[in-house]
């Protein structure tokens, strides 16, 4: 492979991750998250065409984590300190270009450089590349704890870090959710939202956990089985419930934060497949 076949291979991940970030950001209506309803931040205090302005900050970086891996060749300790600095150097240009999308880059990231270390491998394999990148230490990140690591700790909740150490099973769950959902003749953006809402029945959100406490992630977990237990987004009894979960969750400005980058790594992984 020449050089100028692996950038094209580069680039081409990036595009999709990228292209599966700015596909969760469209995606509506999504309970308490944004979406294009919120052209003004109305209800989550984040702007949608902010959002995917700062979206397509990504690409550098991305671009960059999927040649280190290509070059790196294999899960190593030496790839997993390479992608945490291009990390923290993007989160930086994300922030210059409107800000958001620390937990995508974070799940987005380790996916494209799994997928480049093996191409045309299929999503079980590149999540399992990923947790394997993600069970070394970044021992040049900053010393201090972040919000999602002290809720974690006092909650026992696994968190980004765990989601990833596990291999993504939520992105996998997701995933499942919605293959079963096109194959039952769901609509396409009904099947995401049904994944989406698959996430949230199980996920230990540590936004959640911080804005709600375990009462209230519990309640936003009930809700969203409860939209799938009336039969889905694409049934008038589950519309209405998820009509239902999406009016309280906004009310109560709880913003179920952690799902939608999975949701983002499942759609990656699936513009991945053949």
């Amino acid at each position: 492979m020449t050089g100028n076949d692996r950038d094209r291979e580069n680039e081409a991940l990036a595009q999709a991750a990228v292209e599966a970030l700015v596909g969760q950001l469209d995606l509506a209506p999504k309970p308490g998250l944004p979406d294009p309803r919120d052209l003004t931040a109305r209800a989550t205090r984040r702007d949608h065409s902010s959002l995917r302005w700062s979206a397509r900050a990504l690409y550098p970086g991305l671009m960059a984590m999927a040649a280190a891996a290509r070059r790196t060749g294999e899960p190593s300790a030496g790839l997993r300190a390479e992608l945490g600095a291009i990390g923290r150097s993007t989160e930086h240009t994300v922030g210059l270009a409107g800000g958001g999308h620390r937990g995508a880059l974070w799940t987005l990231g380790l996916l494209v450089a799994a997928a480049a270390l093996e191409p045309g491998a299929g999503p079980n394999r590149t999540t399992a590349l990923a947790k394997a990148i993600a069970a070394h230490p970044d021992r040049r990140a900053p010393r201090r704890a972040s919000r999602g690591s002290t809720v974690s700790a006092r909650y026992g909740a696994a968190g980004a870090r765990g989601e990833a150490k596990a291999g993504f099973p939520h992105v996998r769950r997701a995933l499942n959710a919605l293959t079963t959902a096109r194959s039952q003749g769901t609509p396409e953006p009904l099947a995401r939202l049904d994944a989406l809402l698959t996430v949230m029945c199980t996920l230990q959100d540590t936004h959640l956990l911080y804005t709600a406490g375990p009462r209230g992630l519990r309640h936003v977990q009930a809700g969203a089985r409860g939209v799938l237990e009336a039969g889905g987004t694409a049934t008038p009894p589950g519309t209405e419930a998820l009509s239902t979960l999406d009016t309280e969750l906004t009310s109560r400005a709880w913003t179920p934060s952690g799902s939608a980058p999975l949701l983002a790594g499942a759609l990656f992984l699936d513009r991945l497949s053949p």
